[in-house]
């Protein structure tokens, strides 16, 4: 409300408000500059006098005490292998006509710190500016500077660690290769499907997608020299090179110990004794049996694998499973023998654990799904039928290597007595 007449307004004063403006956009520029790291200076060139932000100080460890560094003192500050680039930096500032900038590298007591400067020329006041383009020659230079230490430093770790990474996956690849090789070497998968007496079988050994889960899964499809064939199929614990060697050791007892003409369970013992004795530490699944091509009788025992799988007439069930503790496990544990009578048109599937066990999952469900593609099993295209059931059942297992038989029954020869 405005006074009464001959009375004088009070005068109003933008001094106050002024001042604490100022001094708020001082402590906003000051908190900006401590948050990036980031100082400003200015030279003299005609006085070499310095002007320093305080953020300078912090970021060459300096003692403000000590008032700033002169750009011509600024050299013995550098690291001396990045002289050449403060050199170039200065000239470009003081005769070009714009801003110049570059990294280089200070020494702080006992570190190195990177540091990304730009420097813009000052011109004299009220100085004339040259004739023709040629840029004035700079009275001062103003210089922003910015301490990117810990931005490099994480760029060199990120670079560090992709560099040992594919390396790492070079290795590996290079240990897979080692393995699939040696495993090749010792287990050589037939091409397409062996034809025996009066039987056709097709095999697959699917390694594990990853590297380090190559194992010791195994198979034996052979002629005998009593007519039978043998069939097995089995798996040794662990991974990589220990297992795979492992399971070349039962594997090749296996076929050594054949020829003496043992049944299944007897062989299955013999390798349990080679596990406890030989193998210390280490157990194995298995399925061992004999197949009588005239007769059509599988005879067959179990160590701790799950039993064949049986196509009949389309539909897939999977055998009893008669007694049979793991190799390696224990001793003086019988391994039961079991006669299943086949007949033709028949289909036997032998599988290891990878095949049905995944983490995803569990082991029922897998074997369902085993079950179900089984039973779409066809002794025609046998070994197409297993690139089928494999896709059917959700591809190779990522951790486990796992290994198949398919057994189709056939007459291809004159008709033999069974024992139905």
């Amino acid at each position: 409300m405005s006074g009464g007449p001959g009375q004088r307004r009070r005068p109003t004063s933008t001094a106050a408000p002024s001042r604490q403006a100022g001094e708020l956009l001082a402590a906003r520029l000051a908190h900006a500059q401590r948050l990036g790291n980031m100082g400003w200076a200015e030279w003299d060139l005609r006085t070499g006098a310095a002007t320093w932000s305080d953020q300078m100080y912090v970021i060459f460890g300096r003692d403000p005490a000590d008032g700033p560094v002169g750009l011509a003192e600024l050299a013995a500050h550098v690291e001396p292998a990045d002289l050449r680039l403060l050199d170039q930096l200065l000239v470009a500032a003081v005769q070009g006509a714009g801003p110049a900038q570059a990294e280089f590298r200070i020494r702080r007591g006992d570190e190195l710190r990177n540091l990304r400067v730009v420097l813009e020329p000052l011109a004299a006041r009220g100085r004339a500016r040259p004739a023709g383009d040629a840029p004035a020659r700079a009275a001062g230079v103003h210089g922003v500077v910015q301490d990117i230490t810990g931005r490099r430093r994480a760029e060199r770790i990120m670079s560090e660690s992709r560099r040992q990474l594919l390396e790492a996956r070079e290795k590996a690849a290079e240990e897979r290769h080692v393995m699939l090789a040696l495993r090749e070497a010792i287990l050589p998968e037939p091409a397409g499907c062996l034809d025996l007496p009066r039987t056709r079988i097709a095999v697959r050994y699917v390694p594990a997608e990853k590297t380090a889960s190559l194992g010791g899964d195994w198979f034996e499809a052979t002629p005998l020299p009593d007519g039978r064939v043998l069939l097995a199929i089995g798996d040794v614990s662990g991974h990589g090179l220990p297992a795979i060697a492992h399971m070349a050791q039962l594997r090749h007892a296996l076929i050594g110990l054949t020829m003496t003409g043992e049944a299944a369970g007897g062989l299955l013992a013999w390798l349990n004794e080679l596990a406890m004795h030989r193998l210390e530490g280490t157990t194995a699944t298995a399925v061992i049996g004999h197949l009588d091509t005239s007769t059509r009788v599988f005879t067959w025992a179990r160590a701790g694998n799950l039993a064949p799988i049986l196509v009949r007439d389309g539909a897939a069930r999977p055998l009893d499973q008669p007694r049979g503790v793991l190799l390696g496990a224990t001793c003086d544990q019988p391994y039961d023998l079991v006669r299943t009578q086949l007949r033709e048109g028949d289909l036997l599937l032998m599988f290891t654990d990878g095949l049905v066990e995944r983490r995803t999952r569990d082991i029922d469900e897998g074997l369902a799904l085993v079950l179900e593609a089984a039973a779409r099993l066809w002794d025609g295209d046998l070994d197409a039928g297993l690139d089928k059931l494999l896709a059917d059942i959700g591809g190779p297992n990522p951790e486990d290597d796992a290994c198949l038989l398919a057994v189709g029954i056939r007459d291809d020869g004159p008709a033999f007595a069974t024992a139905e």
